[in-house]
């Protein structure tokens, strides 16, 4: 586990914190959903909220204040909201701790707390930005409730990244028949649900509409038959995920109606993941790693199969907004 992070496990011990804000925009904003449903499903005394940046500084939360943890990330560490989100949170008395790619970014010079994060360097998975957020609000509750599945966490996460590459080996060729058979497609939604609706989130909005310029939108799984459901025809692309956790049965109940009137339908199941090495008791919570690793891989074939690599920009960085 980085320094940084055990600094920041360390001062948990010693301040008072009654809640926790997640404060992030687009991808950085996706991956927090897994964490939210952490506390949600694990914290009995904490509160937890999760805002995009932007919005966190105008709504102004009534209940941010000395007693709060705002945890922020931004790649670069310079994502304009973000980093002012982070001076916002501090002049309001929260504990600010943001994960950034740049120890010397923006981000970085205007929180308390900064974790420089690794980012696909085939190291310890452990050190990956997804991973620091659950150790993050593990060993939050652990500090103040003695939840105990800190060292469950830990381990599972040092075992993951074999598990990743096994699982990107074995989709290979999926992914590829995928981008080949969606390359033309004008538009593609994503289902998921719990701990997975951050990854069906991320697909949507950054790998293809803002990568790809593919009309797309994330649909909850328990939404789905409360008005977008009425899209579906034969013809329609729909990727549904399902995860592990809680939510599951939302998630299976929307794929059984999938299949039942539509045909262009692509499933990624954690259950057919070999997810030896991850403890029973967090797997829910760390299959939507494995599933977006999987599904990045879908994204890459895909931008090869469209020619349209996912580096590719029209508006962001180029013109002011």
């Amino acid at each position: 586990m980085l320094a940084e992070v055990q600094k920041v496990l360390t001062m948990y011990t010693k301040r008072e914190i009654n809640r926790v804000f997640f404060v992030a925009c687009g991808g950085s904003s996706s991956l927090m959903y897994a964490s939210k449903y952490v506390m949600d499903r694990e914290s009995k005394t904490i509160d937890s909220y999760l805002y995009s940046s932007n919005e966190f500084i105008h709504r102004n939360p009534r209940k941010l204040n000395e007693k709060s943890l705002v945890i922020l990330c931004s790649h670069y560490g310079k994502t304009p909201e973000t980093v002012e989100a982070a001076r916002f949170a501090r002049d309001k008395g929260a504990i600010t701790v943001s994960l950034s790619f740049d120890i010397n970014s923006p981000l970085a010079h205007a929180s308390e707390y900064v974790i420089v994060y690794q980012d696909g360097q085939g190291k310890d998975y452990l050190n990956e930005a997804p991973a620091i957020m659950l150790e993050l609000v593990f060993g939050l509750i652990t500090a103040k409730e003695d939840n105990g599945k800190l060292k469950e966490l830990v381990s599972s996460l040092k075992n993951l990244r074999p598990i990743i590459e096994r699982e990107k080996g074995k989709s290979f060729e999926k992914a590829k028949e995928f981008a080949q058979s969606y390359k033309d497609e004008k538009v593609i939604y994503t289902l998921g649900s719990g701990a997975n609706y951050g990854i069906a989130y991320w697909f949507a909005i950054c790998l293809l509409m803002e990568m790809q310029w593919i009309h797309s939108h994330a649909l909850h799984a328990g939404e789905y038959f409360h008005g977008p459901f009425e899209i579906l025809d034969k013809d329609v692309p729909i990727i549904q995920l399902l995860g592990l956790d809680e939510t599951r049965p939302l998630e299976e109940r929307s794929l059984e109606f999938t299949q039942k009137y539509g045909d262009r339908i692509v499933v990624l199941d954690a259950k057919e993941f070999d997810l030896t090495g991850v403890e029973e008791s967090v797997m829910g919570y760390i299959a939507p790693l494995v599933l977006q690793a999987v599904l990045r891989q879908y994204a890459e074939e895909l931008a090869e199969a469209r020619n349209h690599p996912l580096s590719t920009r029209r508006y962001m960085w180029k013109v002011p907004y």
